[in-house]
């Protein structure tokens, strides 16, 4: 350094006084002034460390930068010239380098938000897949990150391998990603969303719609038929033959509560929470659909959970039912029975087409056209049920008359 002396000395010392070298190779104890009140400490035991005297609204203190061996000589400058900036602006870098400790990591970030948006989603199922998708997928790459360090080449890491393979999980992890981050934007832990900036890098996605696989309803008898000799438990034949008569899907049989039930009326009434549609929606029960819940409620205590798993205050599981499908023989899914429904009433009877989707709870999507939508077809939807009980039970291939 010449002949610099870099003690203190009280001294006003040149900006930038220090170099790369000598900050590698100093070891006597001292002060080594750079510039903006930044200076490198030297201690006896030869402890090194950058500090900053900095004046934060009128009083002075000296902020610590870190270990010359982890932050560079340049690294500090940088760090010292912003302080002052902020400092100067009336900002306090003091609070500022406490809050960025304090950030959460991404993980700590996305179960806050999980527990903060539990009460606003529909169901238990949502809120689980919420937190359970990015356990599965971003948590192991992301998860240990300060939620503002998280780049858009770390979200690019997460949906890379998923992209193409599960474009939909990949979508919806994406989004929640986002979420999270959004969330980070608002407690100001970072200035962006580095789920919104990864579109052009991602390949295009098939946006084809793939159907589930359903039965031709022609073939709905013999499944029934194969359904009820088979070796399976009571509860899952019958929850699953529920499913099929009433065109349900499968979480509003296998959540379904006795208290929904009126045996008696042959009504079912579904609560609005526990409807895709967040609306209350009737089901009228055909006979065969009342044989099934009286053998349910013989079978079991007539309280709580109509169709209870094996394990005590548990629903059967949506798996239950689709391993079972499987096991009979038949590679269709669950939730295609409802298509089997639909095309039966669009191909075997004269049902107009608003009564066969509120059969299947669908709601309009024209705001227009639904303001004015006010029946749910109910006397007409009982009528088209029972029929589609009948149809099951003599495989008919007249064309049923509705009225």
């Amino acid at each position: 350094m010449g002949d610099i002396d870099m003690s203190t000395g009280g001294l006003r010392k040149p900006e930038k006084a220090l170099t790369a070298q000598f900050v590698k190779t100093v070891k006597e104890p001292g002060k080594y002034f750079d510039g903006h009140g930044l200076f490198l400490r030297v201690q006896s035991n030869g402890a090194r460390q950058w500090v900053q005297r900095i004046v934060i609204r009128g009083k002075r203190c000296e902020l610590g930068l870190g270990n010359p061996s982890l932050v560079s000589l340049s690294e500090a400058r940088e760090t010292a010239l912003a302080n002052r900036k902020l400092a100067r602006a009336g900002g306090d870098p003091l609070s500022a380098k406490k809050e960025a400790k304090a950030a959460l990591t991404f993980e700590q970030a996305a179960r806050k938000v999980h527990e903060l948006h539990k009460p606003t989603w529909r169901n238990v199922k949502h809120a689980a897949q919420f937190i359970s998708t990015l356990e599965t997928y971003a948590f192991p790459r992301i998860g240990k990150l300060k939620v503002g360090d998280v780049t858009t080449a770390d979200v690019l890491a997460v949906l890379q391998p998923i992209w193409l393979k599960k474009p939909e999980t990949a979508r919806r992890v994406r989004q929640r990603i986002g979420t999270i981050m959004k969330w980070a934007v608002a407690n100001g832990w970072r200035l962006d969303n580095p789920a919104d900036a990864i579109a052009q890098a991602l390949p295009k996605q098939d946006k084809t719609q793939q159907h589930r696989k359903a039965l031709p309803y022609g073939e709905v008898t013999e499944f029934l038929e194969t359904l009820r000799t088979s070796k399976a438990g009571l509860m899952t034949k019958l929850a699953l033959e529920l499913v099929i008569l009433t065109a349900s899907r499968s979480g509003e049989v296998r959540l379904a509560d006795w208290s929904e039930m009126n045996l008696e009326n042959a009504i079912w009434t579904r609560p609005a929470y526990r409807m895709k549609a967040n609306k209350e929606h009737r089901v009228p029960l055909s006979n065969r659909s009342i044989e099934i819940l009286t053998q349910a409620r013989e079978a079991g205590s007539g309280k709580g959970l109509v169709f209870p798993g094996t394990v005590k205050g548990k629903p059967l599981s949506d798996m239950t039912l689709s391993k079972l499908v499987k096991e009979l023989g038949y590679d269709v899914h669950v939730h295609g029975f409802r298509t089997s429904f639909k095309t039966w009433a669009q191909e075997k009877t004269n049902t107009p087409r608003d009564v066969s989707e509120a059969a299947l709870a669908h709601t309009v999507k024209d705001k227009a056209e639904a303001a004015y939508a006010r029946s749910d077809f109910f006397e007409k939807r009982r009528r088209l049920m029972e029929n589609w009980t009948c149809f099951l039970a003599t495989k008919s291939e007249n064309i049923v008359r509705i009225g």
